[in-house]
């Protein structure tokens, strides 16, 4: 990083930004500065216009109004491939990856600069990642399958596509949301190093503690305006959190005593292998009673997502399930997503728009998807459009869904947190619920979002609901959880009983850490 008596060198510089679409101001007279070889961070709830300002840096967007200046340069990229000869790259919040291809042929895609007499150079492909991988400590195998990778591994490789394209201005979009802690940590480490070698890091994020822990500098956004920008070593969470929200916000969960009930979901030596033999789950037990929430920790893809897949009727194909899985004591493994659904469980699933949305459809009818079978739903052979207006306009404040005209504006069009709030929203008011499963429920939301949420499912787990949360942020599990199962290899290794549970979340992170020794 630049010493202190150095002169401030501007990387990138936006003057009365505005970005309008249609009759939706998106950004509004955005000033920012940001320092070279440094690391700042732009913070702010869902809808905000974060991800709308970083588009025109990364040239996906053309400004309506207002400069950008690169290196004191005044610019206007009309592509994100001349934003990136210009040394700007961006990791976005869902990764461009193909699946079908290795780490080192995704890194390559679009600049193979190949033709039939000049074949694309595998071998020194290959070499080039290696070698940006050991330098940077960015362990990639460029021979893997991206689709074999995991989550931290795929982060990894998008970071080498921005070292290896030179981009010495690097954006990136809620890096960590699907990240573990330790993974978080280690991307932390690369990203506090490429600062300190010159580069400069703009950081997406809605994480109050990785912005202190790892940004030089902080701009917060609400409602499409830069209301601030200061140095991160002289601001605290709350202020952090009430500029954001614009008013004071509750940092911790209110988690009062609870007496749980009988049991409601069982798993007894769950064991599931698939058509070529691999073990995804093996003699995984545990069981959720009537008002408790249990929570499973654990590194993504040891089980949690086919333990989900069963428990939402979707056994994949050629199969096999051994031991059982009971709903108040009856089997549901064999049961279909609508037959589950009817005995009273509700899902979010980890991955909204592959399982609980339709991008193209309107806000209201997303707000009824797989509730359009319920009688108060229906009129005729039909819908009821008053019955559907009706859910809108109770839904879209009760969770703060920011949208405009949610009858005509397609889910698409919203930011991520908006979208994951009208799967919570939908699926926690479902009537008749006994069992809840919540799979990353606050995935990509922002803090003042986080807070009603947490407060709505304490809220069905007071009513008596079961509930099973599985998410990566150990901090969730443990302000909500009434007992934490550490999931490993498809299995519960150890579980932390109400009493150590109750202990743990006054500990903090020294908790976290506990857990973490069982989950790796």
């Amino acid at each position: 990083m630049a010493s202190p008596s150095a002169p401030v060198k501007a990387a990138v510089e936006l003057r009365d930004l505005t970005m309008r679409f249609r009759e939706v101001t998106a950004v509004r007279n955005a000033d920012l500065t940001v320092r070279e070889g440094s690391i700042h961070a732009i913070a702010g709830e869902n809808g905000a216009g974060k991800s709308t300002l970083v588009k025109v840096i990364a040239g996906l967007l053309r400004p309506t109004a207002g400069t950008l200046s690169i290196r004191g340069e005044e610019r206007s990229f009309s592509s994100a491939r001349e934003a990136i000869r210009a040394g700007i790259g961006m990791v976005h919040q869902h990764f461009m990856l193909v699946g079908e291809l290795t780490a080192a042929e995704n890194i390559m895609l679009g600049f193979e600069q190949a033709s039939l007499l000049s074949p694309f150079p595998k071998r020194k492909v290959r070499a080039m990642v290696s070698e940006c991988a050991q330098s940077y400590g960015l362990e990639v195998d460029p021979d893997a399958l991206c689709r074999e990778l995991s989550v931290g591994e795929e982060q990894r490789l998008e970071l080498l596509k921005l070292l290896i394209r030179n981009a010495s201005i690097m954006i990136l979009d809620e890096p960590t949301a699907v990240l573990t802690p330790q993974e978080t940590e280690k991307l932390f480490q690369t990203l506090r190093a490429l600062a300190a070698g010159g580069r400069t890091v703009i950081l997406i994020t809605h994480k109050l503690d990785e912005v202190l822990s790892v940004a030089d500098t902080v701009s917060v956004m609400q409602k499409g305006r830069i209301v601030g920008t200061m140095p991160t070593a002289g601001v605290s969470r709350r202020q952090l959190a009430e500029m954001m929200v614009g008013r004071g916000v509750s940092l911790e969960v209110a988690n009062p005593p609870h007496s749980p009930g009988e049991t409601v979901l069982e798993a007894r030596n769950l064991g599931l292998k698939t058509a070529k033999g691999a073990e995804k789950l093996s003699r995984l037990s545990f069981c959720v009673k009537a008002g408790e929430i249990y929570g499973i920790a654990g590194v993504e893809g040891n089980g949690q997502s086919e333990l989900l897949g069963l428990l939402a009727g979707h056994r994949p194909p050629s199969s096999r399930i051994e031991g059982e899985l009971l709903l108040e004591g009856v089997p549901i493994q064999g049961l279909t997503a609508q037959g589950i659904t009817a005995r009273g469980v509700s899902h979010v699933p980890e991955d909204r728009l592959r399982d609980a949305v339709v991008p193209e459809f309107p806000v209201s009818m997303n707000l009824v998807l797989g509730r359009h079978r319920e009688a108060a739903f229906r009129f005729g052979p039909g819908f009821s459009r008053e019955a559907i207006e009706r859910n809108t306009a109770q839904l879209v404040p009760e969770f703060d869904i920011r949208v405009s005209a949610p009858d005509r504006q397609p889910l698409s069009s919203l930011s991520g947190g908006n979208q994951q709030k009208v799967v919570v929203a939908r699926e926690m008011t479902r009537p008749g619920i006994r069992l809840l499963i919540l799979a990353q429920p606050t995935r990509g939301v922002d803090i003042g979002a986080i807070e009603s949420i947490h407060r709505k499912i304490i809220e069905a787990r007071d009513r008596g609901t079961a509930i099973l949360l599985v998410s990566s942020e150990l901090e969730e599990l443990t302000a909500l959880s009434s007992r934490i199962g550490c999931i490993y290899r498809g299995t519960i290794r150890h579980e932390f009983n109400a009493p150590e549970t109750e202990a743990g979340r006054r500990r903090g992170h020294q908790f976290h850490k506990e857990i973490g020794q069982h989950i790796t």
